[in-house]
C-alpha cells in the first residue's frame, strides 16, 4: 500500500468544520479597517531575499535560522515572506506611493518561519498587517492602537488583553544606550545564559526580552533607555501617553519592550494575553521610520503592526458558534426524474429570491432513506423533500430535522418562498 503523504509540520490545515470562525474573525477586520479608511494591498508571498536581509538585519534570528529561503532556476536567492511590512514598503517604493504621500494599508495572508512547532506557533501562520506612511506625529501612534482596542472590542475579547507601551527613541540614541548595556552586561557575562551571549555582539538589546526567569533581576537593574532620550524623543512619548489617557486606554509602560526586528524606532507597543500560554503576545507593532531610506527610498515616516490570527482565533469566547453559521438551512431531497429536474428549477428559484438562505440540493441519487441521512449529516435544519407525488401535484414536503416538537408537513411550491423566510 502507498504511504500517505501528510503536510509538513508546522503548516496546518484549516478543515472545513472550522473555516467560518477564520471567516467571521476576517468579516470584522475587514469592516473595521474599511470603515476608518485603510486600504487593502495584496502582496507576494516570495521575495528576493536581499529584501529581508537589509529591512530585518543579517544577524536577527529571523534572517540567521528561520527564514525559508532557496535558490530558483535562475540562480536568484529567494525568499517565503516571514513578515509583512518589508514587502508592504517594497511595493509601495516600486509603485511611487511615498513620496510626499499618506496612505493607511493593510493586508492579510500567510507568513512562514522555520520555527520549533508549538500551540500558537507555526511554520506558516496567518498575520493582518497594517502599516500607515506619511505621518510624522503620535496621532497615528494613538490611532493604529485605538484601530487595536476597537477590534478587540468587535470580537468581544477586549477583558483578555492588555497594552505595554514603550519608546526606542532614534537609532543614534539606541547607539549610545547599546554601549551602555553593553558594558554592564559584559560585567555580569557570568550569569548570563548561552542565548544572550550569543546576542551580546549581535544584537544585545534582545536580551532585554529575555524570557528566562534567572535573568530577570539581572535586566531589571540593566541601565534605562529612557534615559538616553533626548528631548524630541521624549516628547513624542509623553504627547502618545497624553493622546491614551484623553480616550481612556489603559497601557503599561515597559522599558524591556525592544521587539524583534531591527528597523524600529519610536513608538512600540504589544497586546498581551494571559490565555494562551507561553505565546502571550496577539499584536505588536510600531514605528520604523528609517526604513524606508534604508530600502532606498527618500526619509519618510512610518508605523505598522501585525496581529496573528491563529492566536485571535483562539481567544474567541465560543469559536464552535460561528462553525454552526457555515451549516446548511435546508437540504432538497430529490427521488425520481422528473422531480430531480424540478428540483434544480426550484433550488435556483430559491437562491435568486433568498440569497442568503443555504441551501445544497442532495446529488448522487440514493433512496429517501439514505438522502435523509446524508441530509442529517450536513447539519441541515430543514429537509425540503420531494418525489414523483410532490413533483406532479405541485407541492413540497418540509421535514425539520432538528426540532422534534414539529410535524412534517407539506405545502404548494408557490408558497415555499414565504414560508421559508422566517429562517432567515
Amino acid at each position: 500500500m502507498t504511504e500517505k503523504i501528510q503536510a509538513i509540520r508546522g503548516m496546518h490545515d484549516i478543515l472545513p468544520e472550522h473555516s467560518a470562525r477564520w471567516q467571521y474573525v476576517e468579516a470584522v477586520l475587514r469592516r473595521v479597517l474599511t470603515r476608518q479608511g485603510y486600504l487593502e494591498i495584496r502582496l507576494p508571498l516570495v521575495e528576493k531575499t536581499e529584501l529581508f536581509q537589509r529591512s530585518i538585519g543579517e544577524v536577527t534570528d529571523i534572517v540567521e535560522k528561520e527564514m525559508y529561503t532557496f535558490a530558483d532556476r535562475n540562480g536568484d536567492s529567494l525568499t517565503l515572506r516571514p513578515e509583512g511590512t518589508a514587502g508592504c514598503l517594497r511595493a509601495c517604493l516600486e509603485h511611487g506611493l511615498l513620496h510626499n504621500q499618506m496612505h493607511r494599508l493593510w493586508y492579510l495572508g500567510p507568513m512562514f518561519r522555520h520555527e520549533r512547532p508549538q500551540k500558537g506557533r507555526y511554520r506558516q501562520f496567518y498575520q493582518l498587517g497594517v502599516e500607515a506612511y506619511g505621518m510624522a506625529g503620535p496621532d497615528i501612534d494613538a490611532e493604529l492602537i485605538l484601530l487595536n482596542a476597537r477590534l478587540w472590542r468587535e470580537l468581544a475579547i477586549a477583558h483578555k488583553l492588555e497594552l505595554q507601551l514603550n519608546t526606542l527613541g532614534t537609532a543614534a540614541e539606541r547607539q549610545h544606550y547599546r554601549a551602555s548595556l553593553v558594558d554592564y552586561l559584559r560585567g555580569h557575562y557570568h550569569k548570563l545564559d548561552e542565548d544572550s551571549r550569543r546576542r551580546l555582539d549581535t544584537n544585545p538589546l534582545r536580551i532585554l526580552d529575555s524570557k528566562n526567569p534567572e535573568l530577570a533581576d539581572l535586566l531589571a537593574a540593566a541601565p534605562s533607555l529612557h534615559d538616553f532620550l533626548g528631548d524630541a524623543s521624549t516628547a513624542h512619548f509623553e504627547r502618545l501617553k497624553a493622546l491614551l489617557d484623553a480616550v481612556g486606554i489603559a497601557y503599561t509602560v515597559n522599558p524591556r519592550l525592544v521587539r524583534g526586528l531591527d528597523y524600529y524606532c519610536l513608538t512600540v507597543f504589544e497586546w498581551v494575553t494571559r490565555e494562551l500560554g507561553a505565546q502571550g503576545t496577539v499584536c505588536a507593532g510600531g514605528r520604523y521610520d528609517g526604513l524606508v531610506a534604508q530600502l532606498g527610498g527618500r526619509d519618510a515616516t512610518a508605523i505598522g503592526f501585525a496581529l496573528g490570527m491563529e492566536r485571535l482565533i483562539d481567544l474567541l469566547d465560543d469559536p464552535e458558534r460561528h462553525d454552526v453559521a457555515q451549516k446548511p438551512h435546508a437540504c432538497l431531497i430529490r427521488v425520481g426524474e422528473v422531480a430531480e429536474q424540478q428540483g434544480l428549477r426550484l433550488a435556483e428559484q430559491l437562491r435568486d429570491q433568498l440569497p442568503d438562505f443555504r441551501l445544497i440540493v442532495n446529488c448522487g441519487g440514493g433512496s429517501f432513506k439514505s438522502q435523509f441521512k446524508r441530509a442529517d449529516k450536513m447539519g441541515a435544519g430543514l429537509a425540503l423533500i420531494l418525489g414523483e407525488t410532490e413533483a406532479a401535484n405541485g407541492t413540497i414536503g418540509l421535514k425539520p430535522l432538528r426540532d422534534e416538537t414539529s410535524a412534517q408537513q407539506v405545502i404548494p411550491q408557490t408558497e415555499l418562498i414565504s414560508h421559508l423566510q422566517h429562517y432567515l
